[in-house]
């Protein structure tokens, strides 16, 4: 199975300088680059059809960071899932940390979201992850199953979906959870989709991730890759990580 790292550039990026970056990073790498990896980007909103234009051709997947549930209709400021697929855009980055925290996701909505870009044939990667604050309180496991229930409750579980593992206490902090928490969950996480009846999921690992504890990270059983923010914002240092073995 191929491993998968993907870019979550937030609210960085213009359309040009997004374009420039594919660019940079597509003449970085070889015909070989592919073969044993897959590369998500999930530019800001204004770029996403530059950055797919600029990637056509390639293998790099590219999607928005979140949609609404909705097809269409008057939700004025949403993303529509439908426009961005034709766009040319093939994923869904699902309940960041940051959507649940700032925007107040639900995993009722996220279940809604899931199930509407299943429709669309593009690939749901669905983000799970605890507060510091739950984590002291032992309630990591509790969470991370919670969020898988109820957001994946109408999912169909013969296709593929991608989970993204990210304790919220390390993303943009600079700090990392050890190889041995981060065992410990993935493992977790893997049986507990496997007792739903998913047949065809990978599990990434987000939260400060970058290219000097990668190697580490990547050697970790259930570990499928990244989940990468500020580390994914310059060509080389995203290059770097995606060639962490």
């Amino acid at each position: 199975m191929k491993k998968i790292f993907a870019a979550n550039w937030k609210l960085q990026k213009t359309p040009l300088e997004s374009k420039s970056f594919c660019e940079e990073f597509l003449a970085s790498i070889d015909s070989n680059f592919f073969s044993d990896k897959e590369v998500f980007i999930f530019p800001q909103n204004y770029s996403v059809g530059l950055v797919s234009q600029t990637v056509k051709g390639s293998k790099i997947s590219v999607g928005p960071q979140t949609v609404h549930f909705e097809k269409s209709g008057a939700f004025t400021g949403e993303n529509s899932a439908e426009l961005a697929k034709k766009f040319g855009c093939d994923l869904v980055l699902l309940g960041h940390s940051e959507r649940r925290q700032f925007f107040s996701e639900t995993n009722q909505a996220l279940a809604k979201k899931v199930t509407l870009c299943e429709s669309l044939d593009m690939l749901p990667v669905f983000c799970i992850g605890e507060s510091l604050s739950e984590r002291e309180n032992n309630q990591t496991e509790s969470v991370c199953f919670s969020q898988l229930d109820q957001g994946l409750s109408s999912a169909d579980k013969n296709k593929r979906i991608v989970i993204a593992y990210e304790p919220v206490w390390a993303i943009g902090t600079g700090k990392v959870a050890t190889p041995e928490q981060v065992k410990d969950i993935h493992a977790k996480i893997f049986s507990h989709m496997n007792s739903l009846g998913f047949k065809n999921f990978q599990i990434l690992y987000g939260g400060s991730v970058k290219s000097d504890n990668a190697g580490i990270l990547i050697q970790i059983p259930h570990v499928d890759g990244f989940l990468i923010g500020g580390a994914s914002l310059e060509p080389q240092s995203f290059l770097q990580i995606c060639q962490a073995k």
